[in-house]
């Protein structure tokens, strides 16, 4: 009778290969000092579970440092632009550096809320009603006509953000006419084009998602309430002015279409490996699409570590899991 095959003996002393993580955190936006504590963040519970994991910003070193020190997979924490346009992820994908996140043409439709709504929108979700135009289009047409046909038609209050963007910066709600003007030029410093949407009344949620290769789940939703009532940028990073609820406070029944939402987003828009969903719940317990990140935050103050936790899960272990499944995917 044949013997099976013995297991291979590593040799005295040789460990098995360590996942070897490069961490992309930073960059030149706005949200520059955001990433910077993500990025640090992912580093740290990556090393707790025993994987080499470096923090790297996205500049010139970064392509000739990865190929002089190859990495088995990226990890993207950069938020803004620079990671979250798809512009990045089209380079390493040139470079053939293998990394966690959704592709470069998905996330290029999930940067663009006006498009990733309309996507959503066509999927048979629901969205508040929003216009999105360009600066050039009041510069040409003149502001007060233009303001005049938004409110007309959305009506009072809005909410005023940028087109592209995240961490809320730019997002104002405006509940006076007077006041829309000067929302609008606030705006405009963070991006050419602007999205005006109708304002819901209603439960925030942050909804996130996580495939760890069985296919995308909805984690618990996160409940935000904020102290001023708008979750903007002071509200979301600044500790003690928001408060979260970890699963929301929401019917059961509402859970469980808020959970839909997400994934439904997160295929619908070809996004892989993760996302958060912003969301509003109406008085009448319909889940309104807000928009979509392909890079969550993960800070100590994000709500995706907080739904991972909410779920059972270790925010290492995860994220280890996601790179693992990248770097093996690209051998």
């Amino acid at each position: 009778m044949t013997e099976p095959a013995a297991a291979p003996v590593e040799a005295a002393g040789e460990r098995p290969h360590a996942l070897r993580a490069v961490v992309l955190a930073g960059g030149l936006t706005f949200e520059r000092e955001v990433s910077l504590s993500s990025g640090t963040q992912v580093v740290e519970e990556l090393t707790r579970h025993g994987l080499e994991a470096e923090l790297r910003d996205a500049d010139a070193e970064l392509l000739p440092g990865l190929a002089a020190a190859p990495a088995d997979a990226v990890f993207i924490a950069l938020h803004g632009a620079t990671g979250e346009d798809g512009s990045l992820r089209a380079v390493l994908d040139l470079a053939g550096v293998p990394y966690v996140g959704s592709p470069a043409a998905a996330c290029r439709l999930a940067w663009d809320k006006p498009a990733a709504k309309s996507v959503v929108r066509g999927a048979g979700a629901a969205t508040p009603d929003w216009v999105a135009l360009p600066h050039s289009t009041f510069r040409e047409l003149g502001a007060g006509a233009v303001l005049d046909l938004i409110v007309a038609r959305l009506g009072l209050p809005l909410m005023v953000k940028p087109a592209s963007g995240g961490s809320s910066l730019g997002v104002q709600k405006v509940s006076r006419v007077e006041d829309l003007p000067a929302a609008m030029v606030s705006c405009f410093a963070y991006g050419d084009t602007v999205m005006v949407e109708r304002y819901v009344e209603g439960v925030e949620l942050a909804l996130s998602v996580v495939d760890l290769g069985e296919g995308p789940e909805a984690l618990p939703a996160v409940e935000i309430v904020p102290e001023s009532g708008v979750f903007d940028y002071t509200a979301r990073y600044t500790p003690g002015l928001t408060e979260y609820h970890t699963p929301a406070r929401v019917p059961e029944d509402v859970a469980v279409r808020a959970a839909a939402l997400a994934v439904l987003v997160h295929e619908e828009l070809g996004l892989t490996d993760l996302s958060r969903t912003d969301a509003i719940v109406s008085p009448d317990g319909e889940v309104h699409f807000l928009e979509v990140n392909v890079s969550p935050g993960l800070t100590e103050t994000s709500m995706f570590p907080m739904a991972v936790e909410a779920a059972g899960y270790d925010l290492g272990e995860v994220l280890g899991k996601l790179l693992a499944r990248r770097a093996g995917s690209a051998r």
